[in-house]
């Protein structure tokens, strides 16, 4: 029999994923008494175009095999394609795209969880003060959410009140600047990885791990911003530098700081590139020191980065790549530099995220296009990605993030 093209498994897998019941799901998963750990899945859900997901879907995970069940879907047509906890995880927070007719701004929600069974409470919805949310984070005091909106080019901050409903922003900042060329600087040979580059784009928002300084990704303008954070007003301010810029066009999307709150590590969408920085948490001040490519050698042709994420022992950054549709992952050496270890298919179709369970043993790769989530077992010891064979259909899955 032909082996089938890597293509026409993927596309066999999105017609599996349609209707494998339930029941086949949960035997998949075992019977081991493992405790399990709720999953909560953002998604693509208005109506029309290429939408297919109904909310945030609330499924159990096992952690003795990686797998998910479903159990629940908190409805709603806002496409709440990010979600992030508050530190006691009492809280689940939701970046809701689709756009208020009357203002053009995205909103962000409040959800109270129910911890024994993991069930949503929505509390309240407020303005996101911008167009296209993109991305949600807490300020590490607790006393603040930040959003960073695609569309409008800008950031707000949300106080948080004392029963964990959203207030009205306290600060918005709407980046100003000259947008980057439309072709990356430092994209593979034949890229056509060419978007965002018609206006400002913040793409992330979140704090330092002092919760000092707020930094925001802007990949219409190739720079991180860079604020000073005054907790009591819930305000930014302006560091000096204000910002540190990235090669033009190459279109920065997210990063991630190691625990030790000394090196950053930034993603460029467009050129599928990982920039190592160093960052000094007296001041602010950021010093690129390595720049490193997402594929593998001698890759050639189109690919979008989506996501980065650090191993929970800090040993490994891991990376999403679109198109090229796989998972790197690279070591942290003892100065912070990376080192490019392997990649892993990620057996679907435009992962736009990924997450890490809080065990640290399975990655889980939201494929947006084929409609379902894979899990991958993690060898804690070399970094490396093993398909576990599980898939569990969600529609446009963005998001997946973990109680436990």
């Amino acid at each position: 029999m032909r082996k089938p093209t890597r293509r026409e498994f993927v596309q066999m897998v999105a017609a599996w994923s349609g209707w494998m019941p339930v029941a086949t799901l949960r035997q998949r998963q075992g019977t081991g008494s493992a405790k399990r750990i709720v999953a909560y899945v953002g998604t693509y859900s208005s109506r029309g175009g290429q939408n297919r997901g109904q909310g945030i879907h609330i499924l159990e995970m096992n952690p003795s095999t990686g797998g998910l069940v479903p159990k629940e879907i908190v409805r709603s047509e806002s496409n709440p394609s990010w979600l992030t906890f508050n530190r006691a995880r009492t809280h689940l927070y939701s970046a809701n795209e689709l756009a208020d007719p009357s203002t053009g701004s995205g909103s962000c929600s409040a959800y109270a969880v129910e911890r024994v069974t993991g069930s949503l409470t929505l509390l309240n919805s407020v303005s996101s003060e911008g167009a296209g949310p993109a991305h949600m984070s807490i300020h590490p005091a607790g006393k603040h959410a930040l959003v960073a909106n695609y569309g409008g080019g800008s950031v707000a901050v949300l106080p948080i009140q004392q029963d964990g409903r959203l207030g009205s922003a306290s600060d918005v900042k709407r980046h100003q600047g000259t947008v980057g060329p439309a072709q990356p600087s430092s994209a593979p040979t034949g890229s056509f990885a060419i978007s965002g580059h018609d206006r400002p784009h913040a793409h992330m928002i979140e704090a330092d791990p002092s919760g000092r300084f707020v930094l925001a990704a802007d990949l219409g303008l190739d720079e991180i911003r860079i604020w000073r954070f005054d907790d009591a007003k819930g305000a930014l301010m302006a560091n000096d530098p204000p910002s540190v810029a990235v090669p033009p066009g190459d279109g920065p999307r997210h990063f991630v700081f190691h625990p030790n709150g000394r090196w950053l590590y930034s993603l460029q969408e467009e050129a599928s590139t990982i920039i190592t920085f160093e960052f000094d948490p007296s001041n602010g001040r950021v010093r690129g020191k390595q720049t490193l490519s997402t594929l593998p050698q001698g890759f050639a042709g189109t690919n979008f980065t989506s996501e980065i994420a650090l191993s929970p022992d800090a040993r490994f950054v891991y990376v999403a790549n679109r198109l090229h549709d796989s998972i790197a992952w690279l070591s942290i050496g003892p100065d912070g530099a990376l080192t490019w270890v392997g990649e892993e298919w990620t057996r679907g179709d435009y992962p736009r995220s990924f997450s890490i369970d809080p065990t640290g043993g399975f990655l889980f790769s939201c494929n947006q296009r084929s409609d379902a989530i894979a899990s991958f077992r993690i060898n804690q010891k070399s970094g490396a990605l093993t398909f576990t064979g599980q898939y569990t259909p969600v529609g446009s899955p963005a998001q997946i993030i973990f109680l436990s």
